[in-house]
């Protein structure tokens, strides 16, 4: 996934704005929000789990990202409630106007690089919550692993756990 250019690999070239399977392009259908694989992995968990609303997602194995995509019209207001849930957000790329996306093919190889996490079955649906519900889950999933890799650090042994809890003669 990237900006400015082609991507040149297996899959199909899906240029945003929206170029459908008969190679006509749609003005102002699709972006794509990318994250490191790590967090996109977490982000489509704790989305799918909760039942929000989100689209079709893409991983691309090679360069250890995933795509959310998301209506064109969405920038904004991705932004503002990512900047509503937390001062500093975590690190992703908005991949909108003159970019283009690989996304898979429709029949999918196990070792093909661009993988469909959740299957592009039809033109996405404008939903208004789905860019909240993505600045959201990427929030809450960048904390949560956050927190996970401050645990590995505080408690690399299980030992290191049980010397941290206050002694019973401290109670």
């Amino acid at each position: 996934m990237r900006c400015e250019g082609r991507a040149v690999a297996a899959g199909l070239l899906a240029e945003l704005p929206w170029r459908g399977a008969d190679d006509s392009t749609e003005r102002g259908a699709e972006a794509v929000v990318s994250v490191d694989q790590r967090l996109g992995t977490e982000m489509f968990d704790r989305l799918q789990r909760s039942g929000m609303p989100f689209g079709p997602s893409l991983i691309d194995r090679e360069t250890q990202s995933v795509g959310f995509f998301l209506g064109s019209e969405s920038r904004e207001t991705f932004t503002f409630y990512l900047e509503a849930e937390t001062a500093s957000p975590p690190e992703f790329r908005y991949l909108g106007e003159n970019c283009a996306v690989v996304v898979p093919g429709p029949i999918p190889l196990s070792d093909d690089r661009y993988q469909w996490f959740r299957a592009l079955a039809k033109r996405p649906e404008a939903n208004p919550l789905r860019p909240v519900a993505l600045a959201t889950a990427l929030v809450a999933s960048a904390e949560l692993l956050a927190r996970i890799d401050r645990f590995d650090e505080q408690y690399p042994t299980p030992y290191s756990a049980v010397a941290a809890l206050p002694d019973e003669a401290d109670s």
